[in-house]
């Protein structure tokens, strides 16, 4: 009963308002066409001295336009307060057209009063009376159409947009990306501030979100500048490899030690370092051999992540471990290469299992391929053993052979006495072959670089998908003691699930600290939706009826960025969460803003950039180009290697009466 008094106390004064507007208006034109009253008889001395006093006072009447605004402004008032009646055909195109006209009738028609012919005083007031009612519709059609228009935002930006980080936290790891966000009406310029980047950092987006250009390449200039050393997996090769080489080179002043840049290429030679992922000296039991093989496998058949435990799925990976592992205490390790593992896997199974359960440590290892040989069981003996040679023959490359069988440096790539940033790089249309390879770096660098007292370190890996990271969700859980910190760059979480399977990438999932997203879609959005929660939202509601407007107001509570916002993000638009330390607080980690890159800068540092020189030139000493045969002659050494092992580790066997079963049974 109160609201309702109060509206109809609130209605009379409106009404009020516009009584006062109209006589305003009537005394503006007895005062201003006096003459033509005058000439009509219809004067009275009372009201002429009323005026002259109210003259006096308020001054209103000593110009046509005081008056006239005076009236304006209480008629404007007064429609606030109109009840809007339904009528669909109210559009802004009608109020603007009568607010227009009416202007021109009721503000602009003072020439006429400077005429002197008997018909003015009577233009005048049909004019400005004409151009008073045209206001008054106008303001009365203005406010039924507000009334039923409230929801103007009809995206619900206002409710959606939210106060962001807008101060700039710097340190000596963070990486701090500037920002323009929408709030309260207005763009307003912000920071993304990653004070722990060791809390693992994901960048999700569909492809040309801008995940690389907007963050990853900002987290490998930063960190650069920074100090750290690196390890870069390029799915494009060569494009995030020139960006830290040219880095490097304009900010080498920031190492104590500079750090040397090195790169794995398989597709040419001589922009490519060789590197030995089996170094002997880096594997100190057989369990990393496990996890070597474990790696190549996977990597080679995704299928087999689903199916982790399975006995087709193991026996291979246990068959080459023990290849790996028997290289590595054959001869100290001279043979102990990748190269040579996939040649000897290649030979006859016979002589392979002769000289693998020769040695003490492979006997139980191998007793699942022992147990179907003794048994007679041949077909389920091939079977396992095609399980591994068929996907390790699509491996057979003397270029591969060439890169990883050399040792122009080391995986420890935090060493404190020897940095490095570490390019590896893939090509799309070979992804299937380089992928087991590449992957096998990526499990010896986890080993290497997760330990106390090293260089703190960057882990960036774009399109990870395409390569299965064995430990990455271990190296996401435990390196941040370890100053290690992790960027994973890919297009959606169910493209994680289904090239990692799904117990990992929940994992991955859950355990980042940081997290930016582009555009992405379905589940995808839905599940980061959720992430960011919810915040306590208006909603209007309207109700018309033939006589009368209501509209009442309510709040619930809501997602603070929905899954439609998610998926129809502009490019270069992000939302996302970062995470804080104890003593750098942030009271805002959710953001939803345009990350701003300075194009004109970027593009004059871009064009000054040089290529990645050639690394091994092949000229013999007869100025010849001999890449080809020096990597053929590599290709054809590995092949004799393992002749020779075999015929050594045969006649070693052959002249040992303990392993005289063992040639017997052949």
């Amino acid at each position: 009963m109160q609201g309702e008094d109060d509206l109809r106390g609130l209605a009379k004064i409106m009404a009020l308002m516009r009584t006062v507007s109209i006589i305003l208006v009537l005394m503006h034109f007895y005062w201003f066409c006096y003459g033509f009253f005058e000439q009509q008889q219809w004067t009275l001395e009372l009201i002429n001295k009323i005026l002259h006093n109210f003259n006096k006072t308020a001054d209103l009447f000593s110009h046509t336009l005081y008056s006239k605004l005076f009236a304006v402004v209480l008629l404007g008032l007064s429609c606030l307060g109109t009840k809007g009646v339904k009528n669909e055909k109210i559009t802004w195109k009608k109020i603007t057209a009568a607010f227009s006209i009416g202007f021109v009738l009721f503000f602009l028609n003072s020439i006429l009063l400077q005429s002197a012919t008997s018909f003015t005083p009577i233009l005048y007031i049909l004019s400005t009376g004409s151009g008073y009612i045209l206001l008054m519709q106008a303001g009365i059609w203005m406010s039924r159409l507000l009334k039923t228009n409230l929801m103007t935002d009809v995206f619900n930006n206002e409710n959606e947009s939210f106060q962001q980080e807008t101060k700039l936290l710097y340190n000596e790891y963070s990486v701090n990306l500037p920002t323009r966000f929408y709030y309260q009406g207005n763009w307003h310029q912000g920071w993304i501030n990653i004070v722990n980047p060791f809390r693992a950092t994901i960048v999700l987006g569909t492809p040309g979100s801008g995940k690389s250009y907007a963050v990853v390449n900002n987290y490998i200039r930063q960190h650069i500048e920074k100090g750290f050393s690196m390890y870069i997996y390029d799915f494009k090769f060569d494009d995030l490899s020139t960006i830290a080489y040219n880095h490097l080179l304009n900010h080498s002043d920031a190492y104590k030690i500079k750090p040397k840049f090195y790169i794995i290429n398989f597709d040419d030679p001589r922009r490519s370092h060789r590197c030995n992922p089996l170094n002997p000296n880096f594997m100190s039991d057989i369990s990393d051999a496990y996890e070597a093989a474990y790696t190549i496998m996977l990597n080679l058949n995704k299928s087999w992540i689903q199916k982790q435990g399975d006995f087709f799925v193991e026996s291979p990976i246990i068959l080459l471990a023990a290849i790996i592992w028997f290289l590595k205490i054959y001869d100290n390790g001279k043979y102990c290469t990748f190269p040579h593992a996939i040649e000897l896997l290649n030979k006859k199974y016979e002589d392979v299992f002769t000289i693998l359960t020769s040695y003490s440590e492979l006997e139980n290892y191998l007793s699942p391929f022992m147990d179907a040989w003794q048994g007679g069981a041949q077909d389920q003996l091939q079977g396992q053993i095609a399980s591994a040679k068929i996907p390790l023959s699509r491996m057979i490359s003397p270029q591969l052979y060439w890169v990883m069988t050399g040792d122009d440096f080391s995986l420890d790539i935090n060493n404190p006495n020897e940095p490095k940033i570490l390019c590896v790089g893939n090509n799309p249309d070979r992804q299937n072959i380089y992928s087991a390879a590449l992957g096998l770096y990526n499990s010896r660098i986890v080993k290497l670089i997760n330990k106390k007292g090293q260089l703190k370190s960057s882990v960036i890996i774009d399109e990870l998908p395409t390569i299965y990271f064995r430990g990455l969700d271990n190296l996401i859980a435990t390196a941040r003691s370890n100053k290690v910190s992790v960027c994973l760059g890919f297009q959606d979480f169910s493209q994680l699930t289904r090239d990692y399977g799904d117990k990992e990438s929940k994992v991955i999932q859950n355990t980042v600290g940081n997290i930016f997203s582009g555009q992405v879609v379905g589940e995808t959005a839905k599940t980061l939706s959720e992430r960011f929660g919810k915040v306590l939202q208006k909603r209007q509601s309207i109700s018309i009826n033939r006589n009368d407007t209501s509209t009442s107001i309510s709040t619930q509570l809501d997602s603070l960025i929905p899954a439609s916002k998610i998926s129809t993000l502009t490019q270069g638009f992000f939302v996302g969460a970062v995470s804080d330390n104890f003593d750098e607080r942030i009271q805002q980690k959710i953001f939803h803003s345009e990350i701003i890159v300075d194009t004109i800068k970027l593009f004059q540092e871009t064009k000054n950039y040089h290529k990645i020189p050639q690394i091994r030139s092949f000229i013999d000493e007869n100025g010849n180009d001999s890449m080809s045969k020096q990597i053929e002659d590599n290709y054809k050494g590995i092949k004799a290697d393992i002749l020779t092992i075999i015929r050594h580790e045969m006649i070693r066997i052959k002249n040992d009466p303990g392993l005289q079963h063992l040639i017997k049974k052949d």
